[in-house]
């Protein structure tokens, strides 16, 4: 196909991501693939861009931001050859909704707000938008493919707005005390599926203490998998230097190596 260099950026991706599914001379994979068979890697996407944020990998974020860009074009060249929507139609909803959720940047709105009145107003536009959308239902476009744990948080939120909450924290955790404790019953006595459901219900309420305390569940997990990753990864190192592996130890030597991770501030 021609160079497309002398393209401005976004018009040159347009133009690689048309020839990709040109169906004629495009790439077999691309021209395969639909909305849903899409959908997991543009998830996907999103979490790399989070990991390499949390690394505070910022040549790496460019790439990773790329990537996500890539499949918004991606989804928006299929729209368009179902004759749904095109890319533009994509960057000017978008534009719309930030103009009409921030009258008080875009109108005639003082912008003299707190960040936590401004989260309000934009809440209660979102509320507008989705009675227009004749979505009655408080809960109903929660999106279903969202990670559970960040959709027990939205859920709750949802909820929350409608008075449907515990007044204070103290109610969660007396909630998680019974959640546990039911859950500790269940093992013994109760079906696996029965099992899975009451982890599920320590899980959402755990949710609940988050969104209580302020603190993104989502990014205090990612959080924790990566401490587990660094002392872990150091309780291999110095097994190594042992001369051993994780398999040819125990637990209290291991235990005594997280340990000492842990002194070391990892």
């Amino acid at each position: 196909m021609d160079d497309l260099t002398h393209l401005p950026p976004l018009d040159r991706l347009r133009a690689i991501m048309a020839a990709l599914r040109d169906p004629a001379t495009g790439c077999p994979w691309d021209v395969e693939q639909s909305f849903a068979t899409i959908a997991p890697y543009t998830i996907e996407e999103a979490y790399e861009v989070a990991d390499a944020i949390e690394r505070q990998d910022w040549a790496e974020l460019k790439g990773e931001l790329g990537d996500l860009l890539f499949q918004s074009v991606f989804h928006a060249r299929m729209a368009e050859e179902a004759g749904l929507f095109d890319l533009d139609d994509v960057a000017t909803a978008i534009s719309d909704k930030m103009i009409a959720r921030h009258p008080h940047v875009f109108g005639s709105e003082s912008n003299a707000k707190s960040a936590e009145q401004q989260v309000a107003d934009w809440e209660s536009v979102k509320a507008a938008e989705r009675v227009a959308r004749a979505r009655g239902g408080v809960l109903d476009d929660v999106a279903l493919g969202l990670p559970a744990l960040m959709r027990a948080e939205k859920l709750q939120k949802r909820a929350a707005r409608v008075g449907f909450d515990w007044p204070d924290i103290g109610h969660v955790v007396d909630k998680i005390a019974e959640e546990a404790h039911e859950l500790a019953e269940a093992r013994d006595i109760l079906p696996q599926d029965k099992i899975e459901e009451e982890m599920g219900d320590l899980l959402f309420v755990m949710a609940n203490l988050a969104r209580h305390l302020k603190v993104d569940p989502e990014t205090a997990l990612r959080r924790a998998n990566a401490k587990f990753t660094r002392r872990f990864a150091h309780i291999e190192a110095a097994l190594a230097r042992r001369g051993k592996r994780p398999e040819d130890s125990d637990l209290p030597e291991m235990d005594a190596l997280w340990d000492e991770a842990k002194a070391h501030g990892l």
